[in-house]
């Protein structure tokens, strides 16, 4: 049964190939975060509701993996087709659903059609023989099998892409699925992918999703007993409990959690290339990514024309609706963010900072904001603040930049500018973050690199191989070939 009118209505849960109510009436409103208008009514999900999609998973899984890979192949370049054909409407939800701007809205798009592409490429080691090390005429089979049933709980920050890089993996490497979206974004990280899968033929219970509050279906989704594999995107805070959860079902987690990512520029580095860096990483989508600059570490050498350079980069952005083409930054998601983002500013100027541009918020838009004379322990310094706030901190040494750097909880990305690539280098090699880049800014994801973060940042990783690892099991199957004498042992 096809969603009705999949762009307005998406009223509806899809499980076991149908499109179908919650258990429960309660809906919950889906709103365009730069004018307000209500986009649509998604379904409040039950935990029966959840149950219902993990048993309809559960029944597909042994079919599923026994088709062969081209077989499985085939429905994911089906998806791929689909979404290409799909691809203005896609971006246009992203815009009107997430806030994205045209060029995030489709760099989006286009990154979660290459993880499908990299799915298909995907494949695990071949089946290894080892002689016994103790028996004669005794082998040992090493073999990859689907791990089983997937979970995936996706943020709403790039909803789409990072729900599909758990999904198409785990389609093409003989999975099944149940996605729970993220409340503010339950159509790009979840009901769009249900539409798509449907359109491109997928079995009946292959792909499953439930919309609801994370408070009335998370614990339940994250551990429920028969999911093998939990994918999860979000804060350290709630990841910890989906962790929790996992673990107390024995599913394996795979966590990609907060952050709070340091940009070092050195003092020999370019300066207008490193603020022009340093304005992507701290600005793009609003600042919504988990692998934006949080803190800007400059050497004291060139910390004012570095400030000059940002506030200049900052105060030249579009602002406005993402729907425009022209327009370059939008809207923070909701009012909570809002009102966080400018209680960190507000007390980052109160510690004795100094705010150079930005901070007004006006409706859910919050102004590109560069804050000088900085610390680390100030509040939009030390806290994951997830916007577009820029404070800068000075440094006298590398050594000291190393230092603040690793001064966090958090270890996924960072960056770091220099006018000697060796030197550079040897700065990331000392900084404790799952993901470093020299003379970039750290907002980089590409299929063929592992992504993923150290310390309190999560546990494990996408993409590659380094998915696959998380998406299949090992198994070991020995054969006797000539009857041998046992002992009792």
């Amino acid at each position: 049964m096809s969603q009705p009118d999949s762009q307005t209505a998406w009223n509806q849960l899809y499980i076991d190939g149908e499109w179908r109510d919650a258990d429960a009436s309660e809906t919950i409103p889906v709103t365009n975060p730069a004018t307000g208008e209500k986009l649509a009514a998604v379904p409040a999900g039950t935990e029966g509701d959840v149950n219902d999609a993990y048993r309809a998973a559960d029944a597909a899984q042994s079919d599923w993996a026994a088709l062969s890979r081209e077989e499985r192949n085939e429905y994911v370049q089906s998806m791929i087709g689909v979404m290409q054909d799909r691809l203005d409407e896609i971006v246009e939800l992203l815009a009107t659903e997430s806030g994205s701007v045209q060029a995030k809205a489709t760099a989006e798009a286009n990154f979660a059609m290459a993880d499908f592409q990299s799915a298909l490429e995907m494949v695990p080691p071949e089946e290894e023989v080892r002689d016994s090390m103790y028996h004669e005429d005794k082998d040992h089979h090493i073999v990859r099998e689907p791990a089983g049933v997937v979970g995936i709980i996706s943020p709403w920050n790039f909803p789409l892409h990072l729900t599909t890089r758990a999904l198409g993996p785990a389609l093409a490497l003989g999975n099944t699925v149940v996605i729970k979206p993220a409340t503010d974004t339950p159509i790009t990280g979840g009901l769009l992918l249900a539409d798509i899968a449907e359109e491109a033929g997928l079995p009946d219970g292959v792909v499953n999703v439930v919309t609801g509050h994370g408070s009335d279906i998370g614990d339940r989704m994250a551990g429920h007993p028969t999911a093998r594999v939990m994918s999860f995107t979000g804060s350290t805070a709630v990841g910890r409990s989906v962790a929790s959860q996992a673990g107390d079902a024995l599913a394996l987690p795979a966590l990609e959690l907060g952050g709070n990512g340091p940009f070092v520029v050195t003092e020999d580095a370019d300066i207008e290339a490193a603020a022009k860096a340093g304005s992507v990483g701290a600005f793009g989508h609003q600042g919504q990514v988990c692998i934006s600059i949080n803190r800007h570490l400059v050497h004291e050498a060139v910390y004012d024309e570095y400030v000059e350079k940002l506030v200049e980069h900052a105060e030249s952005l579009t602002i406005g609706n993402p729907l425009d083409e022209d327009v370059e930054f939008g809207p923070i998601i909701n009012e909570s963010q809002v009102d966080q983002l400018t209680s960190f500013i507000e007390q980052t100027v109160d510690a004795g900072a100094t705010l150079e541009t930005g901070g007004e918020a006006e409706d859910l838009f919050l102004e590109p904001t560069v804050l000088s004379g900085c610390t680390n322990d100030m509040s939009a310094a030390c806290n994951e603040h997830f916007g577009p706030v820029a404070p800068v901190i000075p440094f006298e040494s590398d050594e000291e930049a190393v230092e603040l750097a690793n001064d966090t909880e958090y270890g996924l990305a960072a960056g770091v500018y220099s006018g000697d690539v060796e030197h550079g280098r040897s700065i990331a090699d000392q900084i404790d973050a799952g993901m470093v880049h020299v003379n970039d800014h750290p907002i980089q994801d590409e299929p063929n690199a592992p992504f993923g973060g150290m310390k309190n940042s999560g546990i494990g990783r996408y993409n590659g191989e380094w998915i696959m690892d998380e998406l299949t099991e090992t198994k070991w199957i020995s054969v006797q070939h000539e009857e041998r004498d046992y002992q009792l042992l």
